[in-house]
């Protein structure tokens, strides 16, 4: 079963999130008091504790929830097979994927510490378009049946 292992969250931008123990989810804005929240496209970041592996695998150590800026950090989904506009419930919250990974910021630390960083490939983004309430546990339902 899919589900929500943190939310992060960062008050300023280039910083690493850290974990909250829950967030609400406004609609059309993203993750209340987090930096990246806004009226575009990439409201809310998720990223899945499997590519975090897959990165200490690599040789990157102190790897922890947030470390890659994702406001959601979720397990048993490949959220980068998701296809653009694939709908996700968590709770009463309602999000539509709009990106899947993004540029790497020049001189990120991850990339740095091994040479190479997952969220470009394998981070995704979405927009809310149901608010609520979302933490640690949560289960995460994709258009409508679970995962």
């Amino acid at each position: 079963m899919a589900k929500v292992i943190a939310v992060n969250i960062s008050e300023l931008r280039g910083m690493v999130k850290h974990p909250i123990e829950q967030g609400f989810f406004k609609f059309n804005y993203g993750l209340v008091g987090d930096a990246h929240a806004g009226g575009w496209h990439r409201q809310v970041s998720f990223l899945g504790v499997e590519s975090i592996d897959k990165m200490r695998s690599l040789g990157a150590q102190d790897l922890r929830e947030g470390k890659f800026a994702e406001n959601i950090t979720t397990e048993g989904i490949i959220l980068y097979e998701l296809p653009i506009g694939t709908k996700l419930k968590i709770g009463q919250v309602i999000l539509e994927v709009t990106q899947i990974g993004k540029e790497c910021h020049t001189g990120c630390e991850i990339r740095k510490l091994v040479g190479d960083c997952i969220m470009p490939r394998e981070g995704i983004f979405a927009r809310v378009l149901s608010e609520g309430w979302i933490k640690a546990g949560d289960s995460i339902a994709i258009d409508g049946g679970k995962y």
